[in-house]
């Protein structure tokens, strides 16, 4: 997702191999346990959507994951559910009443499918608000900033795109740095584009010499390569990114009325000051990552 250098804080997954280890399709869900704060609260209680009286009556707000470090995933030491968009939206469900969130991993490409199924409450994946996904949800306001970066060996010459020239490159499925490495294939600027399950993978086949390069999430490179000193990669940079993309979560059409309350506690974060925050303190990411409330509305399809 971008280029600058991040303070992870204290999070202890130790390899991106184990992180591949837990990524994938599968059943793994963690809690994250909290008392509300009845003074942060931002709905009352006589005004709460049935879906919010729902989740609170349940006890448990269950979000869908593909388990991504640093995003959204299960922490290897502790089992609990950690990361920037876990810090986000534990903060969010405790100032609409909810006293724990849940993690349900799913594979990415199957994330929104699992929403519409309702085996999920919401998608906080670090999830790319597209058209073509306003289609199928709807999606927040929006969280923060991001976009891709270009990893190599630490001795490649490649310093960009126009390195790329007669190269083979990777990308993770279902990403929107995928599609971009694909549109550089059609656009003459690579040679061919390998396609990989996860970040971990695409990492080892760079590390490995099995491309050359590869076009993933600026945030989870520089993730990786701070939590796996033996992989001989860098960070290409300087890189102005082409594909910097705006995050949310995404909610089932038929919960319109959660995801104006969702919003709500979303924007009251942005007025004071904590989610700036969690982004700062938490993952070292300054103002180019963070979108100010006038400029994060999403345009959601009227359903």
């Amino acid at each position: 997702m971008r280029k600058s250098k991040k303070k992870l804080g204290a999070v202890l997954l130790c390899t991106a191999m184990l992180v591949t280890c837990m990524t994938g399709c599968g059943s793994k869900s963690s809690d994250s346990s909290g008392k509300t704060d009845s003074t942060k609260l931002v709905v009352k209680e006589e005004d709460r959507s049935d879906t919010l009286k729902n989740i609170i009556k349940k006890g448990t707000l269950v979000v869908g994951s593909s388990n991504d470090a640093p995003f959204a995933y299960l922490d290897s030491t502790s089992n609990e559910f950690a990361g920037l968009d876990a810090d986000i939206i534990r903060e969010i469900a405790a100032r609409l009443g909810i006293p724990k969130v849940e993690m349900k991993e799913v594979a990415f490409d199957n994330l929104i499918v699992e929403l519409n199924n309702k085996s999920i409450d919401m998608v906080t994946d670090a999830m790319y608000i597209k058209d073509e996904r306003l289609e199928k949800a709807y999606f927040t306001d929006v969280w923060y900033k991001e976009g891709e970066a270009l990893v190599v060996k630490k001795d490649s010459d490649i310093d960009g795109k126009d390195a790329l020239k007669g190269k083979v490159v990777g990308g993770q499925t279902g990403t929107a740095f995928l599609e971009l490495a694909q549109q550089w294939q059609k656009d003459g600027y690579v040679k061919e584009v390998k396609v990989f399950n996860s970040q971990s993978e695409l990492m080892t086949a760079v590390n490995t010499g099995k491309i050359e390069a590869c076009v993933t999430d600026g945030i989870v490179a520089s993730y990786t390569l701070q939590q796996n000193k033996k992989l001989d990669l860098k960070v290409v940079s300087p890189y102005d990114a082409e594909a910097a993309g705006r995050i949310g979560a995404a909610i089932r059409f038929e919960d319109k009325e959660f995801l104006d309350e969702v919003n709500t506690a979303l924007n009251s974060m942005k007025k004071d000051g904590t989610l700036k925050k969690i982004l700062k303190d938490n993952y070292g990411l300054g103002d180019d990552y963070y979108v100010n409330e006038e400029d994060g509305a999403t345009k959601n399809v009227a359903k």
